[in-house]
């Protein structure tokens, strides 16, 4: 029988980090765990890189990472044997991506949507000080989340029956439109589990001798991808909505914490061997 590699993909806000605070903290023991166990966490985010690479460095986190709900994955050189195919380096990394860059996005939204525009704010029309007011992030998280690749956040103002006409009018033009936690995301048609799909099979084929499985972790409705294509899904406990329902009805998990208390709690009882002599 093959040894077991486990790998974890985690949402990060409302999921890793605290809806409210964006802290980590209560998952800062489990997280250490883990890298001692060399089980590696990938963060799945509607982030950017230029947010990601903040925190992947405050995690302490090394390993591959998705931007931008799946529209890219972002491999540090080295990470395999060899550049995986369909792959471009870019500065230090192996970067497969998955749908058209944002201009594309920018000019259907300003160019085939005019009658919807007195109800939504893109991200590309909000200064950094506005980003920062609906979000909570002070100026210099708010400048990097603005810096986005491949697809534009829209700020809803209008009524639910608008919305939903504007969502139905991209989605025919040719848009993939997903309702984050505080943002509805305009791109292409990628989500956050094909790119777990495609990152899985890097590990499959580099870890040969090993059955790999994984673990996702998330609160929203564009985690949901992410957690059907999971061996196993944990939603996390979010205190600003529901949980979003799930196709799949086996291995699956609700956690009664919330953000990284609800992480950490999920993580520790569903990997209890492995990091059983990691505790500190």
């Amino acid at each position: 029988m093959s040894a077991t590699k486990t790998i974890i993909f985690s949402d990060l806000d409302g999921t890793l980090l605290d809806h409210y605070s964006y802290q980590s903290t209560p998952a800062s023991q489990t997280l250490q765990q883990l890298s001692k166990a060399k089980i590696p966490v990938i963060l799945n985010s509607s982030k950017t890189l230029a947010e990601l690479e903040i925190i992947r460095a405050e995690l302490k986190l090394d390993t591959p990472f998705i931007i931008e709900n799946g529209a890219a994955v972002y491999i540090p050189i080295n990470t395999f044997i060899t550049q995986p195919a369909e792959t471009e380096l870019i500065g230090n990394y192996w970067v497969k991506s998955f749908c058209l860059p944002r201009q594309y996005w920018l000019k259907l939204l300003n160019e085939h949507s005019e009658k919807f525009q007195p109800y939504f704010h893109g991200f590309s029309t909000l200064s950094a000080a506005a980003v920062g007011k609906i979000t909570g992030l002070d100026l210099a998280q708010a400048e990097r989340a603005k810096q986005r690749h491949y697809s534009e956040p829209v700020q809803w103002i209008g009524d639910n029956s608008t919305k939903k006409a504007f969502i139905e009018h991209l989605v025919a033009l040719g848009a993939s439109v997903v309702q984050g936690g505080r943002f509805i995301h305009v791109g292409g048609y990628c989500d956050k589990g094909q790119a777990l799909i495609w990152l899985t099979q890097q590990y499959r084929e580099y870890f040969s001798r090993h059955t790999v499985y994984t673990i996702a972790l998330g609160d929203g409705e564009n985690d949901t991808p992410m957690l059907e294509a999971a061996d196993i899904a944990v939603q996390i406990r979010s205190p600003v909505h529901d949980f979003p329902p799930l196709y799949r009805q086996y291995k699956t998990s609700q956690t009664q914490l919330y953000g990284p208390e609800g992480w950490a709690e999920a993580i520790q009882q569903l990997l209890a061997k492995q990091l059983g002599s990691q505790a500190t």
